[in-house]
């Protein structure tokens, strides 16, 4: 694993350089942790593809693929 592969190391060269930068970019969204649109704290986690949970005030709700 090369330098500054991140997440797309685990493909080594395989599938090209552009759609693994693409893939990069798309994982960092979706592991980030987001600010909740009730409570305003930096607490929103993404559960599964368009649901999101917020760990300061227990809500679970509905948004975008792989960010709010």
């Amino acid at each position: 694993m090369g330098k500054g592969q991140g997440t797309t190391g685990r493909f080594g060269v395989r599938y090209g350089r552009t759609t693994r930068t693409k893939l990069k970019l798309i994982e960092a969204k979706q592991k980030a942790t987001y600010k909740c649109p009730f409570c305003t704290y930096k607490k929103v986690k993404r559960v599964s593809a368009g649901i999101w949970f917020c760990s300061k005030c227990n809500k679970k709700f509905a948004g975008r693929a792989y960010e709010i």
